[in-house]
């Protein structure tokens, strides 16, 4: 009986020590941790204009697509403010093209005068066509203050039927009484434009009335060549005004078109669209809402493209290389296996990247394991479900050999 109850003690040692070695010898060449979670690209959303939101095409979790429209803003103040610019940018350059026609004409009278003190006949017809040319222009300027008359009426009416209409939202408070002052305030703007333009007209007119006069009265210079000849010695002077004049009208021109590129900007910035595909998460807009640049609207985290970060002690990185082959147990489907292979290595440990990072040196030290981030990466094909889900627990296992 003893004999055979050492022999059953003997078979029981040697199937633990056979179980052991089994287990020693599977862990050899691989090593884990619990310590890994599912990560990936979280892509925050912002308005970079203001306004009232008129419209959200999403929801929370919602997959979209680069490009798709997110949050419209309402179009109409930007819209107001790309045909202002643009207005803008044709009044200036009309002038610009006005100062740099005058350069010609500049430089053409003064040598005429020049001239015309040499020759009292040659300088009264060369200030003759000079002054006639002064009619035609101020008659062009005429027209072209009649034009922006009409122009401005047309604005200051448009902007009467706005303050009617906002009149009668304002009397519903469906409108905020800052968005009806302001429409009141760019219609009386626009009706003050309007009495400017009239204004312009009427000085217009009077100018041809003075080009008018000095025709005449350069048929009388024309015996007067010692006072054209002190004029004439300033003809550089006024050739250089002249072209001064053009090069600041030029450098308007570019100022105001640099306005209507903004304007245009805000235009296309008021329609936010998906930078990248993905889904949608942490929405926090809401139609009606008035939002300002900057705000954070939701962000868009792609599950086409996520990894595992596994914080592995420090004792477990000395057989860990890049490229070797990872299997990752994933918590959320009962322990499902998912391939792939370590990329990267982090250059310091989690503690280094902390808000408060120790200090070693400052007071007693106690030896405490580090953990070292790692960065693995699915193989091709293993999410193509996109099951993986950032933050999920996993429990990956590098194969060191």
């Amino acid at each position: 009986m003893t004999g055979a109850r050492i022999r059953v003690l003997a078979a029981v040692v040697l199937i633990a020590a056979g179980a052991a070695g089994g287990w020693f010898w599977m862990g050899r060449g691989r090593v884990s941790t619990d310590d890994a979670q599912v990560d990936a690209h979280v892509t925050p959303i912002a308005a970079r204009v203001g306004g009232t939101v008129g419209e959200v095409a999403v929801a929370d979790n919602q997959p979209v697509k680069a490009g798709d429209v997110l949050v419209r803003i309402d179009l109409r103040d930007y819209e107001v403010a790309l045909t202002r610019a643009r207005a803008e940018l044709a009044d200036v350059e009309a002038a610009a093209h006005a100062a740099s026609v005058a350069i010609p004409i500049t430089a053409t009278t003064t040598a005429s005068n020049v001239a015309a003190a040499q020759s009292v006949v040659g300088q009264s017809e060369a200030s003759v066509t000079e002054a006639e040319q002064g009619v035609a222009a101020a008659r062009a300027r005429v027209a072209t203050a009649q034009a922006r008359v009409r122009e401005q009426e047309a604005g200051a009416a448009r902007m009467a039927r706005d303050v009617e209409r906002l009149k009668g939202l304002l009397a519903k408070d469906e409108i905020a009484q800052q968005q009806f002052d302001a429409a009141v305030a760019a219609a009386e703007a626009s009706k003050a434009a309007t009495d400017s333009a009239r204004a312009q007209v009427r000085e217009a007119e009077l100018a041809i009335t003075a080009a008018e006069s000095r025709v005449a009265s350069a048929r009388i210079r024309g015996q007067q060549s010692g006072a054209e000849l002190r004029a004439a010695e300033t003809a550089p002077q006024q050739v250089q005004a002249t072209r001064a004049r053009a090069l600041a009208a030029a450098a308007q021109v570019e100022q105001k078109r640099a306005l209507v590129r903004q304007a245009e900007l805000n235009l296309e910035y008021a329609v936010v669209k998906a930078p990248i595909g993905g889904i949608v998460s942490r929405r926090a807009v809401e139609p009606g809402q008035v939002i300002q640049p900057g705000q954070p609207l939701m962000t868009i985290i792609p599950l086409n493209d996520v990894w595992i970060t596994a914080n592995f002690k420090e004792t477990q990185l000395s057989d860990m290389r890049v490229g070797q082959r990872v299997t990752i147990e994933v918590d959320a489907y009962g322990g499902r296996e998912f391939s792939g292979h370590v990329e990267s290595i982090a250059a310091a440990t989690g503690s280094r990247f902390s808000l408060l990072p120790p200090e070693n040196a400052t007071g007693n030290f106690v030896k405490v394991v580090q953990r070292v981030p790692v960065k693995i990466v699915l193989d091709a094909g293993q999410n193509d479900t996109q099951l993986l889900r950032a933050g999920m627990s996993v429990t990956p296992t590098v194969y060191t050999r």
